[in-house]
């Protein structure tokens, strides 16, 4: 069942983004960073669980989550909606989040997107963005979690390769999980805030 909007009644559902059993068949025997104490996708520590994204998460605090990497802006519910819709719809969209059961609140996330290409006979590249964990449940390694997560997602999605962009200060970070770092300069043509 996908989120209707009615008489100014938006009704947010469980529907989500992508099909959660994708995560069930990771190998994590293939990942190559270190838990301690031990956690997994599937056990990512008490009370919290990691999950695709839905549409209810919009009134769990999603969108505080995201605020303490970047600005968010005034979203309404029929625009996440209509922004779930269409990122569900192509299918190459890959939007994790922890939820602390106990609270009922998204307490981190992350995104895979996968870009369709004609090089490397029309092969998919992966892009990793706004991974955050929000101030409360830092040391928990859930951005670990995140990032392990969809290295092995892009991975499993065949891409040739996933990428990310990040500040110098958490180079060595990416780096614990076999990302290096390029002879690309990311460079940037802004046209808002």
């Amino acid at each position: 069942m996908s989120p209707t909007i009615g008489t100014g009644l938006m009704l947010l559902d469980e529907t989500p983004l992508f099909e959660p059993s994708l995560l069930q068949e990771l190998d994590w025997s293939s990942n190559n960073v270190s838990f301690s104490p031990h956690i997994s996708l599937s056990s990512p520590g008490e009370g919290l669980v990691l999950r695709p994204l839905c549409t209810a998460d919009f009134n769990r605090g999603f969108f505080k989550v995201l605020s303490e990497l970047t600005k968010t802006g005034d979203v309404t519910p029929e625009q996440f909606t209509r922004k779930f819709e269409h990122m569900k719809k192509t299918g190459d969209y890959y939007i994790l989040v922890v939820e602390d059961t106990n609270l009922g609140q998204i307490v981190a996330t992350a995104t895979l997107i996968i870009e369709h290409k004609f090089i490397h006979t029309c092969a998919k590249r992966g892009r990793m963005e706004e991974v955050v964990v929000s101030d409360m449940c830092r040391g928990k390694q859930l951005g670990k979690l995140l990032v392990s997560a969809l290295t092995l997602l892009g991975k499993k999605l065949n891409c040739y390769k996933v990428t990310l962009e990040c500040a110098a200060k958490n180079v060595a970070f990416y780096q614990k999980f076999g990302y290096t770092a390029s002879d690309e300069s990311y460079m940037q043509c802004r046209f808002f805030d």
